[in-house]
């Protein structure tokens, strides 16, 4: 049960003490009593303006406001109600000491998005509620109204922020995912180039084999060529001797 009141004792919205919750009420009522009239003497009826209890009335929006706390210890059931003691200015002060000494214990961080610090903001503005309520119910309740907008939107935020990182997340795996096969194609085409290039060297090395062969033929070819040109000129020198040796005598 310490344990129970020192937890509860960490939220900065005020409760009331603990209260056992009796799960079996015995019928106190007999037959014969006389059950009392709802109506209060001096006060009018059902052909006159019912007055409420206006404290009573307070508590009731307050538990609306901020519903009690119930579990159940060792096989009972316990609930604790808020406050409706109406607060000071001290109250204020302490409020906001307890604040600022519960964000430097949690070490909640003083800037972007934190878990820790919209929870004990949550809770103070809560325990502003609660004051507010009890010495104006309107002006609580229109601060009611403005805590449920706030809620709204940072849920929205919190959604679309969700909604956004999935996006990311999906964007890199994707985005990951193609340089990976920008990555394969990068290698596929440098496989190519690189069988490319040998085969430009195996064609170089081919082709200056060939012009070699083709210089080693043109070469001989001359060379025999130019064997045969003077074979035939002393071929022709030895004919045009031996026709002058012939003509020669006959004149």
């Amino acid at each position: 049960m310490a344990d129970r009141n020192l937890e509860l004792q960490t939220t900065l919205v005020r409760y009331n003490n603990p209260v056992l919750v009796v799960k079996h009420v015995e019928k106190r009522e007999s037959a014969g009593d006389v059950v009392p009239s709802k109506e209060q003497p001096g006060r009018p009826g059902s052909g006159g303006a019912v007055v409420v209890d206006s404290p009573r009335e307070t508590e009731e929006i307050l538990n609306c406001i901020l519903p009690p706390k119930t579990w159940e210890e060792d096989g009972q059931l316990w609930t604790q109600t808020v406050s409706s003691t109406p607060a000071t200015r001290q109250d204020v002060i302490n409020l906001q000491e307890m604040l600022d000494t519960r964000l430097q214990q949690t070490q909640a961080r003083e800037t972007g998005i934190c878990p820790v610090r919209r929870e004990l903001y949550t809770q103070c503005f809560d325990e502003l509620i609660r004051q507010v309520t009890i010495n104006c119910t309107e002006r609580g309740l229109l601060l009611l109204r403005v805590r449920d907008e706030i809620a709204m939107s940072l849920e929205a935020y919190e959604t679309l922020y969700c909604s956004s990182v999935s996006f990311g997340i999906r964007k890199a795996l994707q985005a990951q995912e193609g340089k990976e096969k920008l990555q394969e194609q990068i290698q596929l085409v440098e496989h190519e180039k690189e069988a490319l290039l040998n085969s430009i060297s195996d064609m170089k090395i081919k082709a200056d084999q060939a012009e070699r062969r083709n210089a080693e033929l043109r070469a001989s070819e001359e060379k025999k060529h130019s064997e045969e040109i003077a074979f035939l000129k002393k071929t022709n020198a030895q004919l045009k001797a031996q026709l002058e040796g012939i003509i020669a005598p006959k004149k």
